[in-house]
């Protein structure tokens, strides 16, 4: 069985073989996990994802990891808020859903991924926490290639929210302050 366990951290420091990039539509970097990314990355991920073209809302494409300690660096398109009258909860469902399906296509072990959405593009934390962290849970009881999944929170109110879902399941949490 599959671990699943939420992380305070830089996403970018994390050694996975595969860590989730919450991408804009035309990957060509942006504000917060997806600038972190793109930095750290170097410039060799900007051609590829030029090379690319985009990527939807909800979907996911994947690249290889360059100066990260990833292998690879999967994309996914969160979708902006829009107080829930443009399928936005389907949307980010997919997205991670989307991601672990590019995780088992290239075999990948361990992925580590970022709260969706919930910075620029404003979901709610809550209703994306419970989103992510069930959509995840419900994939890794498959029988999948995927050993650990971590939920990566660079901040302690982001990790207070997916505490808070982990622990109404009944899961072990680490502290979050």
């Amino acid at each position: 069985m599959s671990n699943f366990s939420v992380v305070k951290g830089n996403i970018v420091n994390m050694k996975v073989d595969a860590i989730v990039n919450a991408a804009n539509t035309s990957l060509m970097g942006g504000d917060g996990v997806d600038g972190a990314i793109h930095r750290a990355a170097g410039a060799e991920l900007l051609s590829c994802c030029r090379r690319i073209g985009g990527c939807k809302t909800g979907d996911a494409v994947i690249t290889p990891g360059f100066k990260l300690d990833a292998k690879y660096i999967i994309h996914t398109v969160g979708p902006v808020w829009n107080n829930g009258l443009t399928n936005e909860e389907e949307l980010l469902r997919q997205c991670y859903k989307k991601s672990l399906d590019l995780a088992v296509e290239y075999n990948c072990r361990t992925v580590a991924f970022p709260s969706i959405s919930t910075g620029a593009y404003r979901f709610p934390l809550a209703k994306a926490a419970e989103i992510a962290i069930n959509t995840i849970l419900e994939y890794l009881e498959q029988d999948t290639c995927i050993e650990d999944v971590y939920m990566v929170c660079f901040d302690y109110n982001t990790m207070a929210a997916y505490n808070k879902v982990m622990r109404a399941l009944g899961r072990e949490v680490e502290e979050d302050y």
